[in-house]
């Protein structure tokens, strides 16, 4: 969660607070504590796991760790952001290009790509909702590009990759350009918008 009211940022997470968005009492216990408003909240989890060349390779218990991870997490925390976020602020989650089932022109990664559609249904309908309490209000799912992290080391070559500051910048220049008419879309790091 970030306000970027004078440059504070507040961050949650699983290193500083035990955050676990799989852990629905863990979400209540730690995110109620916080008061707002927000001007901006970005939810910036994920995991990518093992990704399936067929649909023959899929794991029943890996497929839902990457929904509870990816999917269901997010929706857990972005039931506080009603409360948490200023009548017009923004919300940004991190989806990926590849949860676009319009785009998928390659299958594989089935899970991985199941978890993220799913995450952006979760955004579109959050979107919705929050225009009933928040008219002038943003939520929207962004796409980062391919981020130089450990989390993609072994994809290095394969695509072209971002450093992770250089994404955050990107990201923050997307947000800070949408306002409340593209509330429910997904758009990558460059603002251009990502077909469901």
């Amino acid at each position: 969660m970030a306000s970027r009211r004078a440059g504070d940022v507040v961050c949650v997470s699983r290193t500083n607070n035990g955050l676990d968005v799989t852990d629905p009492t863990s979400v209540e216990d730690i995110l109620g504590k916080l008061g707002g408003p927000f001007d901006t909240i970005v939810i910036a989890t994920g995991v990518l796991g093992t990704p399936e060349k067929s649909v023959a390779q899929i794991d029943a218990a890996e497929m839902a760790r990457l929904m509870a991870v990816n999917a269901i997490g997010p929706s857990l925390v972005l039931r506080h952001v009603p409360r948490l976020l200023a009548k017009t602020g923004r919300v940004a989650v991190l989806s990926a290009r590849v949860g676009s089932i319009g785009d998928n022109q390659i299958g594989g990664w089935h899970s991985y790509r199941a978890s993220k559609a799913a995450l952006n249904q979760i955004v579109r309908g959050a979107a919705i909702e929050l225009k009933r309490s928040h008219r002038a209000a943003t939520c929207v799912a962004l796409h980062p590009g391919t981020v130089e992290t450990p989390f993609t080391a072994e994809y290095l070559g394969r695509h072209s990759m971002v450093a992770a500051d250089e994404a955050a910048l990107n990201l923050w220049r997307v947000i800070d350009g949408l306002g409340p008419e593209q509330s429910g879309g997904f758009f990558d790091y460059s603002g251009k918008v990502v077909p469901w």
